[in-house]
């Protein structure tokens, strides 16, 4: 018996799709995924048909069966089944967007038929000749229209033939097309089945496309579907809320059974397919992926059923949030049950806006306002304008109380963890008190005093967050792609004796006080970074790999600098490199720029004009130097290199490495990231939240709450008699008398700052509002006691320019090092990373002292000096002058150092009762800083020695084989094998433990 695809996968569909569903025991969810009404009521499950091809009343040469859309037009339209003949013109309007799809094109013929499948088109059907929309199916109640699958479709046009595995017809109109391909032949994939619909059919034959909804392709294995014309390495999975993985017969018939129901589709149909114009002024067709669809549809469902009012969305960078908020505002702005409600979409940033009101245009989403200015949105909300607005947070900073009550608002905001912090998100909460908010973010914050979980996170949300995507399930699902790092080291060498000579001559004069405060502000990273020999080294390395590795490929590249002074001296050495045409910098222009700044000032229509540059592939522009612009909200998948040279954490580094993420074409297989200052240690933290410590933020957001009517009364209290509604200097004088001395300023500042803390996790809590005229005159009256920064600043203006020059000097580039193997940083690696049982986050302070091994000879010279290098190896590493990689040799040869000194005190009973040396050395010296791969290297060197105790191993030719083995693949997990002189180090202590 053979296994073929029309007995297996293709039976398989037909079977799935065709069993009929209770209303006790939906498939998925309490209702069908999608389906945002309710199964109550006059609603019943909907399940297709199956009627063989042969039994379909069409000829061969039919797109539609035109009988059953017939009955379906008398049927769905009373203006039609008074007058059945009526039905005949409408489908001969339809015959004609077949006929035209050769002249039109199909994506023009697709968008035409579309307007008709979503009852946008109208006929004079009505009274008195009066237009009428027209129904060819019935969305809102998907058991009302007749829906069939069928497989083995044949369909000719002219002397061409070509026959579909499953079609799936509603109404007569075939929307859904499926190829299935054999799960028993290695070498045949879905990718084979999507490029026969890709390549062959919509090319040979579109005029059968020109109804189509989507299309899929599976092999057994794998679940794909994409919208005419779409690139196939854009076409993406589906897969169920759960999420589950896929691989098996039982996976595609999982996501069968949640796609293909009829709910779906028409949902689908409805309102998660649009038409956008590209940049190229293309028109294109645009599918929800699974997971906006879901998490739009949890939207709607929140809105229709008025509770709960708000929601997190968590969607990892590149995922589509944009396109998320289109999806969700065109079925809200849709939805029959929302009586026209207004939806607004809240973002932060002028450049952000831009984008988002560029999505919005692209996708032709009508009704659609972009707000520019504060006086323009206060009106529009007090006039209870209902359309979609477009607006940024910063626009609610002069609203006074209350703008619009209406509870059927919803406020989407793009980019919560910044959009939401400090007053203006509770400016935005009192404007729109009966609003719905959503936030969406790729990523979240969850510290004490920047709360996105807070802000937004529903109580009935178990985890904190209404939807998650997480960045390992969108590189899996190729949403985004996976980032590589590479470290390239530029070594520093810093004359200090020459240094301090030189210093010693220029402040000669100046008392020990100013001399160390100069000396603090010298040796400042900026002054490091700016070396001329260090800009010429790092830029040198830029151009060389951009040419050998990202050029070839027919990619671009973000060279990210320090600050716009570093922007303009990368500039001057590429330009002396390579073709100036070839680079362009993108900064914010001041008016007390330096005239060499200045040319590379530019207006709004002229950055967009070389960001489109950028973006085309012919164009010679290669490089975009930058320092804060384009890191958020820049979306150009030609991108793939980010140089970075400039220090970030958190969640501004996340979605600046982020921008190299996007989906490009087949050649595209990552975004690379070559980091020159030592922020990967930083990623991981970045990309991981720990939901236990969410949920004690939250916990602990109550707590503040009870506190600050307390803290607000302790802070007045050091101002009795004082009316603090003077706001001339009177007022302000009467408070300064009220603090005469330091102690007292110090004692008021004490409880400011504490105040301050709790005022900045609360916010926007609208608890605030009734403390916020003292809050701001607390604020004030501390501000004016503050003490001084000092006379330092003024003696750095006077010596600070020597002092740099003094540096340059002495400080010269050893190399750069490129040797080091690419980390790469992709679903598997961070599964690993991000469920580590003790990924050590949470914040603690060390004190540093010497290991249980070094304190038992606390009176051995030896054991001292071992104990002062290792407490120099923490320090080094914590102030960020070694990497993890150097901290870990580094701890490698000191734990040796150790086990060869207890060998020579007392060998037996010091292996006895032996723990691993480097693992207790490491404990006493990582930091929360370090970086949690360093752990685990540590933790495998030391089950090495594990494996290997038996006696005299090291005089033998197995043992050493067998160790030297171990720990090779002990560093390939880690791509670190390549690293010579670490397996030398970590075989040297190995080998001297026994």
């Amino acid at each position: 018996m053979t296994f073929t695809e029309s007995s297996t996968v293709e039976q398989m569909i037909l079977d799935t799709v065709t069993r009929k569903r209770s209303l006790a025991r939906p498939t998925v969810r309490e209702n069908p995924p999608g389906w945002s009404g309710s199964l109550s009521g006059d609603l019943r499950p909907a399940h297709w048909e199956y009627v063989p091809a042969a039994a379909l009343p069409r000829q061969w040469g039919d797109v539609m069966v035109e009988a059953w859309l017939r009955d379906a037009l008398i049927r769905l339209n009373p203006e039609i089944a008074a007058g059945p003949d009526r039905a005949d013109e409408v489908i001969y309007n339809l015959r004609a967007i077949l006929l035209a799809v050769q002249a039109d094109g199909l994506v023009r013929a697709n968008e035409n038929f579309m307007a008709w499948l979503r009852g946008e088109k109208t006929m004079p059907f009505g009274k008195n000749g009066e237009h009428v929309p027209v129904r060819l199916v019935d969305t809102t109640n998907p058991a009302n229209n007749h829906l069939v699958v069928t497989n083995q479709w044949t369909y000719q046009a002219g002397s061409v033939e070509k026959r579909f595995d499953v079609v799936f017809v509603v109404n007569g109109l075939p929307l859904v097309i499926g190829e299935a391909k054999t799960p028993t032949r290695s070498a045949v994939t879905w990718f084979d089945g999507a490029y026969l619909i890709n390549e062959i059919y919509e090319k040979q034959v579109p005029a059968m496309f020109v109804p189509n909804v989507f299309s899929f392709a599976t092999e057994g294995k794998a679940y794909r579907y994409g919208s005419i014309r779409m690139p196939i390495d854009l076409w993406g999975p589906w897969r169920t809320e759960e999420n589950e993985p896929e691989g098996r017969l039982a996976d595609v018939r999982r996501a069968v059974e949640s796609m293909l129901q009829p709910e779906v589709v028409l949902d689908l149909l409805q309102y998660y397919t649009l038409f956008a114009t590209d940049k190229k002024h293309r028109r294109i067709k645009i599918i929800a992926r699974y997971q906006q669809f879901f998490t739009a549809n949890q939207i709607v469902d929140r809105v229709v059923k008025g509770y709960p009012k708000k929601g997190l969305i968590w969607h990892f960078q590149g995922s589509g949030k944009s396109l998320l908020m289109v999806f969700a505002a065109q079925k809200l702005r849709l939805h029959p049950k929302l009586a026209n409600p207004t939806v607004m979409i809240v973002v932060d940033r002028i450049d952000l806006d831009t984008q988002i009101t560029a999505t919005f245009n692209a996708a032709d989403v009508p009704n659609m306002v972009g707000v520019a200015t504060r006086q323009e949105l206060q009106t529009l909300l007090a006039q209870d304008v209902r359309k979609v607005l477009i607006t940024t947070v910063h626009k609610f900073a002069e609203a006074d109380g209350t703008l619009n009550e209406r509870s059927n608002i919803i406020v989407m905001v793009d980019e919560a963890h910044r959009t939401q912090e400090g007053d203006l998100g509770r400016k935005m909460r009192e404007a729109l008190p009966n609003a719905f908010l959503f936030g969406l973010t790729g990523t979240p914050i969850n510290r004490a005093d920047r709360n996105t979980f807070w802000a937004f996170g529903a109580d009935e949300d178990e985890k904190g967050y209404m939807s998650r995507y997480s960045f390992q399930e969108s590189i899996r699902d190729r949403a985004t792609l996976p980032l590589h790092f590479e470290a390239p080291e530029v070594r520093l060498k810093i004359d200090r004796a020459a240094i301090d000579e030189a210093y010693h001559e220029i402040t000669g004069s100046l008392n020990e006080q100013d001399r160390d405060d100069l000396a603090k502000r010298a040796a400042k990273m900026a002054v490091l970074v700016k070396n001329p020999e260090r800009v010429r080294a790092v830029v040198n390395h830029i151009v060389k790999h951009y040419q050998a590795r990202v050029e070839p490929n027919g990619f671009k590249a973000q060279v990210v600098t320090f600050d716009r002074e570093c922007c303009v001296l990368y500039k001057q050495v590429m330009d002396e490199l390579i073709d100036p045409e070839a680079s362009a910098i993108v900064m914010i222009s001041q008016a007390g720029d330096p005239p060499e700044w200045k040319t590379h000032a530019r207006d709004k229509d002229a950055e967009e004009r070389l960001l489109d540059r950028f973006r085309d592939p012919a164009d010679p522009l290669k490089f975009l130097i930058v320092t804060n612009k384009l890191l958020t909200g820049f979306d150009a998948p030609i991108l793939q290199a980010m140089y970075l040279d400039k220090p970030m954490r958190d969640h501004n580094l996340l979605q600046a490495i982020c921008r190299t993420n996007r989906t490009f074409g087949q050649k595209k297989t990552h975004g690379l990231i070559v980091d020159y200052i030592g922020i990967f240690d930083d990623v991981a933290g970045a990309l991981d939240f720990d939901e236990k410590v969410v949920q004690q933020v939250i916990t602990n957001i109550d707590e503040l709450r009870k506190a600050l009517p307390l803290q607000v009364q302790k802070c007045l209290a050091f101002f009795p008699g004082v009316d603090r509604s003077v706001s001339t200097f009177e007022g302000l004088m009467a408070a300064q008398q009220c603090l005469p001395n330091n102690d007292l300023r110090d004692r008021f500042a004490a409880e400011y700052s504490v105040l301050s803390t709790i005022w900045e996790a609360l916010s926007p809590d609208p608890v605030l509002g009734p403390y916020e005229t003292d809050f701001r005159w607390l604020t004030q009256v501390y501000e004016s006691v503050k003490p001084p920064s000092g006379h330092g600043r003024l003696l750095w203006h006077a010596l600070g320019a020597k002092t740099i020059d003094l540096i340059n000097q002495n400080v010269h580039v050893e190399s750069v090092r490129d040797d080091v193997e690419t980390l790469v940083l992709d679903a598997q690696v961070l599964h690993e990373i991000l469920n580590d049982t003790n990924p050590g986050k949470k914040a603690r302070e060390i004190e540093i002292k010497l290991v249980a091994r070094l304190r038992k000879h606390a009176n051995n010279p030896a054991f001292i000096a071992l104990g002062e290098r290792l407490e120099k190896i923490r320090e080094r590493h914590e102030q960020g002058f070694i990497t993890s990689l150097e901290f870990l040799k580094a701890i490698l040869e000191v734990a040796r150092d150790v086990v060869e000194a207890e060998r020579e005190v007392d060998p037996e009973a010091e292996r006895v009762q032996a723990k691993e040396a480097l693992t207790e050395l490491f404990n006493e010296a990582k930091s929360n800083g370090t970086h949690i791969i360093v752990e685990r290297i540590v933790n495998d060197i030391d089950e090495i020695v594990r494996k290997v105790r038996f006696p005299d191993w090291q005089h033998t030719s197995q043992g050493e084989r067998l160790v030297q083995k171990e720990l090779r693949r002990t560093l390939l997990k880690y791509k670190l094998h390549t690293d010579q002189e670490l397996f030398d180090r970590a075989y040297a202590y190995i080998r001297q433990y026994y």
